[in-house]
């Protein structure tokens, strides 16, 4: 890490910039690197398989720690799922599975770099705003530090995440309001009590965690750039981050291409989709991104992941998606839905809303025609179904009742 340069107005900060976003304009930050520098350390730590995120610590913020994390973040499965595949007629597709991180989502490649840049900074007490992921996520590796945690959430959100926030002992405040509205305060608190902000977007930290997931993937081929990468999407930063793993493994030297960022949402939460149509259509040769502000929404989608009216992270993402050549697709949440029991019955990877997403982009993407059949592609798979029981139980259905009796299993069975 060297500084930080604003992804609004590209004016930069030295790396002992103790703020947030950018003094100048307000716009967030993306944490930059010397990669001629580290080219050396960054092609050893290639050589060899990951055990968790730190592997890649070349291309971390911080100092080498001298003692391990005390949980296994990141070294995710990337799992070929020809099954799925041949579905809708793609010869090469994969899931990553983040689901089976220590909070059960992608979250916590973001939240273990934020941690560590707290302790570094000598915060004791880290703060939070989430639709139910992300605070999880932090209660669940502060508890492991024996850091105190402070989580906005929307009262809305799934009792399953509540519950992980509160089961590990963190402080949650449900906001009688949308996302937006548990940000906002987040932030404001954090300010009037002096706490280290974690919300996604406003930390620049997040993405330096959750760019660890295109490393593996990129080790997991073997060293084969894929075709595209489809990303669920509410507030933009899973995608910004994504896309600024390979753009770091471009810049080392490590690879000669870079894959294309598909943007999936949902219709009833669709702001990057949106904007990204909208900046398309005007067709301009370049763009001014000083000049550009992303659509707004009032997001109503059962993803609740990925329900967001104002993204937070959202022209990072939107540079992702049209500087990559991807495609922006948003997707009803009856096909979304439809994805999760799709996955669970042909791959074994369950998966919440906001983690089906993405599937479902993809069969509409396959189905306009703008993905070829022998495209290697990848899924991102950010959080387990087991975190929205609810939804998944209404497309699953439940089981049948029964009397104790082999009669009575074969009446049930149909004869089969």
């Amino acid at each position: 890490m060297d500084g930080y340069v604003c992804i609004v107005c590209e004016k930069k900060q030295n790396e002992e910039f103790a703020g947030f976003v950018c003094p100048a304009c307000g716009g967030n930050l993306d944490i930059s690197y010397d990669y001629a520098s580290v080219a050396d350390k960054v092609r050893q730590t290639f050589c060899l398989p990951p055990t968790d995120m730190f592997h890649y610590q070349a291309l971390l913020p911080g100092a080498v720690s001298p003692t391990p994390f005390p949980l296994r973040v990141g070294a995710t499965p990337l799992y070929p799922v020809s099954r799925l595949g041949a579905t809708i007629g793609l010869n090469h597709l994969y899931l990553k599975d983040d689901t089976v991180n220590p909070s059960a989502s992608i979250k916590d490649r973001a939240s273990a770099v934020v941690l560590r840049r707290a302790i570094d900074v000598g915060a004791d007490v880290i703060s939070a705003a989430s639709t139910g992921n992300a605070g999880s996520s932090l209660a669940c590796l502060a508890a492991a530090l024996g850091m105190r945690a402070v989580i906005f959430v929307p009262a809305t959100a799934p009792i399953a995440k509540l519950t992980q926030m509160m089961s590990f002992g963190a402080q949650v405040l449900a906001v009688q309001g949308n996302y937006d509205d548990a940000f906002d305060l987040s932030l404001t608190a954090s300010r009037e009590f002096g706490w280290f902000n974690r919300s996604t977007g406003y930390n620049a930290f997040t993405r330096e965690g959750k760019k660890t997931c295109s490393y593996e993937i990129w080790q997991a081929l073997d060293g084969r750039v894929p075709d595209r990468l489809v990303v669920a999407s509410g507030d933009g930063n899973l995608l910004s981050g994504i896309w600024k793993g390979w753009r770091d493994l471009h810049a080392s030297g490590l690879i000669d291409r870079l894959p294309k960022i598909d943007c999936a949402q949902s219709t009833a939460s669709d702001a990057i989709c949106r904007t990204v149509r909208r900046l398309r259509e005007q067709a301009e040769a370049r763009i001014d991104w000083s000049t550009i502000e992303v659509d707004q929404v009032e997001a109503s989608t059962l993803a609740d992941s990925i329900a967001v009216d104002q993204p937070r992270d959202g022209l990072a993402a939107v540079q992702a998606v049209i500087n990559s050549g991807g495609e922006a697709i948003a997707v009803a949440d009856e096909e979304i839905l439809l994805a999760i029991t799709e996955m669970a019955r042909l791959t074994g990877v369950f998966a919440e809303p906001a983690a089906a997403t993405p599937f479902a982009a993809l069969k509409q993407m396959v189905a306009n025609n703008t993905i070829g059949a022998d495209e290697y592609v990848v899924c991102v798979v950010s959080g387990s179904g087991l975190k929205d029981i609810a939804n998944a139980q209404a497309v699953a259905g439940k089981p049948v009742v029964i009397e104790p009796s082999l009669a009575a299993v074969k009446r049930a069975l149909g004869g089969k």
